[in-house]
């Protein structure tokens, strides 16, 4: 049994819904102040709001890099990542770019990395960084070189998906990428992830954080 305050810790309570208005993201911002969950993702648009409602809460801020293909390039997730961590985000979820990894450029995925790591750096911050390397488009040998690079390139969390370019997390993946990266390492699962039961599924196979726009209904749905 995961407690309803261990469930609100592991949480990312997301909406990157093209058409979220603002009094959409004052709402996730109350039910993340509610039921303390660790952060909301957003858009990069809508950072600086987040960021005013939750300055006063425990509740981080997450925003997204290359969102959803990856297929930006380095200097424009760099720049990205800059303005994202300016406006307010505490962590930043960015994408790899797929093809390159799919085509063997291990250079240029490390790069595009690195590069967003650098700019917590810089900006003097302590940035989380998660790295979605959207699982469902990868083989294993793939998925071991995306883990690999991501370690390597400063990142603190592998994330398996953006839930909107192919299928969401999956057990499987989150172990197979635990037995990757190893025990220490950050795991974020996301796609997918409605209720309370499929969290725990998650988190038992090795996630150590869940993204989920369903944050709600999971801990409404915890008796304890």
């Amino acid at each position: 049994m995961i407690t309803k305050e261990k469930m609100a810790s592991l949480i990312d309570h997301t909406l990157l819904k093209p058409d979220a208005t603002s009094n959409d993201i004052r709402r996730l911002c109350r039910e993340a102040t509610k039921y303390n969950l660790w952060s909301v993702c957003v858009n990069p648009y809508y950072i600086p709001l987040a960021a005013r409602i939750l300055q006063d809460t425990p509740v981080k801020v997450c925003s997204v890099v290359g969102f959803p293909l990856g297929a930006n390039t380095t200097e424009v997730k760099a720049s990205e990542a800059k303005k994202a961590i300016s406006d307010g985000a505490n962590e930043i979820d960015m994408v790899i770019n797929i093809g390159a990894l799919k085509s063997g450029d291990e250079e240029l995925v490390k790069q595009d990395i690195k590069s967003v790591v650098k700019q917590g750096i810089l900006a003097q911050r302590k940035t989380i960084v998660k790295v979605i390397i959207e699982t469902g488009l990868l083989i294993d040998k793939e998925k071991v070189m995306a883990c690999q690079i991501t370690k390597e390139s400063g990142a603190n969390f592998v994330k398996t998906s953006t839930g909107i370019n192919t299928r969401g997390a999956t057990v499987h993946d989150v172990k197979f990428i635990r037995n990757i990266v190893g025990p220490e390492f950050g795991i974020k699962a996301s796609g997918g992830i409605r209720t309370y039961e499929d969290a725990v599924k998650l988190i038992e196979a090795g996630a150590n954080r869940i993204g989920t726009s369903s944050g709600t209904k999971i801990m409404k749905s915890i008796k304890t």
